[in-house]
């Protein structure tokens, strides 16, 4: 039996709550429908159980329950009156994504949030990124930056996936994140200037006063900014380069761009 005070110890592939978390696991169709996610290895788990709170269950490799460090999140976990399940490792290896990671995952509520009317602070707009890693990049570089404000139109990747979450490292704890977003009303009614990076601009972020909030336009990987957001765009911004390529990966250019603001907003030179 488990060590674990209070938790459940499964073993069988038959199990109906094992059967639940499989499906939530294999199914980005299932985890909308129950406006879940999977929060997977010990990073995220502590991050999540630092910023949000409480999860929904607690779910750990018995291989793993007495790792030095999955028991403060067990013990977390029981001071929040979090349900655990031990799962054999067998069961739990069908559910875990991350490979030689230490066994431990959060199930949690998917945060729904009502969009503002107007862009007032600084935000990033994402138009359509499709790469997980490019998107949970994103949204590492504008937590560490300062910038709480997400808006995601239609046919970007789902922010609360597995990839998504692994590559933002926590980062979706500390954000507020609008998923189908209607960005160009978003643009139209914004009262800071938005800004889409184009290699076609004139202006270089360097010459724009980012001292003041802004939003961050960006689009799909390959397509880039879509011609009607362009139009809504305040200006259009070049990150300017040396080389022969053409342009900077997504990511990238908004490390780039963010750290610019923040050089900028520190006053220093």
């Amino acid at each position: 039996m488990s060590d674990t005070a209070g938790a459940k110890l499964l073993t069988s592939k038959d199990n109906p709550r094992f059967k639940e978390l499989r499906q939530l696991a294999d199914s980005a169709q299932a985890r909308r429908r129950a406006g879940l996610a999977l929060l997977d290895g010990v990073h995220l788990a502590q991050a999540w159980l630092q910023h949000r709170g409480a999860a929904q269950l607690c779910v750990v490799d018995q291989a793993a329950e007495t790792h030095p460090e999955v028991a403060p999140i067990l013990a977390r976990c029981e001071a929040l009156r979090t349900p655990c399940l031990v799962l054999a490792s067998s069961l739990y290896r069908a559910l875990s994504q991350v490979e030689n990671g230490v066994g431990v995952l959060l199930v949690v509520p998917t945060p729904v949030l009502s969009a503002p009317a107007v862009l007032e602070a600084s935000a990033v707009l994402l138009d359509g990124v499709q790469d997980p890693g490019n998107f949970g990049s994103v949204l590492r570089s504008a937590a560490a930056a300062g910038i709480t404000q997400v808006f995601c139109a239609a046919g970007t990747t789902a922010a609360w996936s597995p990839k998504v979450l692994r590559a933002g490292m926590g980062a979706h704890f500390v954000l507020d994140i609008h998923e189908n977003a209607d960005l160009a009303a978003l643009c139209a009614s914004s009262r800071v200037p938005v800004l889409a990076t184009s290699s076609h601009a004139a202006q270089t972020i360097y010459q724009c006063d980012l001292s003041q909030p802004v939003a961050w336009l960006f689009g799909h990987e390959g397509q880039g900014v879509s011609p009607a957001l362009m139009e809504l765009a305040t200006q259009e911004v070049v990150i300017p380069h040396l080389g022969e390529i053409e342009s900077l990966n997504v990511a990238a250019a908004a490390a780039v761009c963010f750290f610019e603001q923040v050089r900028q907003r520190s006053g220093e030179h």
